[in-house]
């Protein structure tokens, strides 16, 4: 796995965490790190917000291309 995926991975999964807490407990984890109340922001908090964003897209299109690489390679069947 390239680095850049590695990072993406990890700010996902920060991102389904934070999300589970919330749904669950109704707790921000990502507020609670940067000292605000449930569903406040401030710079740091949206900036980790934008990251997690910009994680899953690259993740999206990096999952994309895998599958498309992965049609145009199979083998073709072989008729018996």
């Amino acid at each position: 796995m390239k680095k850049l995926d590695s990072i993406a991975a990890a700010l996902v999964i920060v991102g389904g965490l934070n999300w589970g807490l919330v749904a669950l407990a109704e707790f921000d984890l990502v507020a609670w790190i940067f000292g605000e109340e449930f569903g406040a922001t401030n710079a740091a908090s949206r900036i980790v917000y934008g990251l997690v964003g910009v994680a899953a897209i690259y993740l999206i299109g990096s999952l994309l291309t895998r599958r498309e690489s992965a049609t145009v390679h199979e083998p073709a069947a072989v008729s018996r």
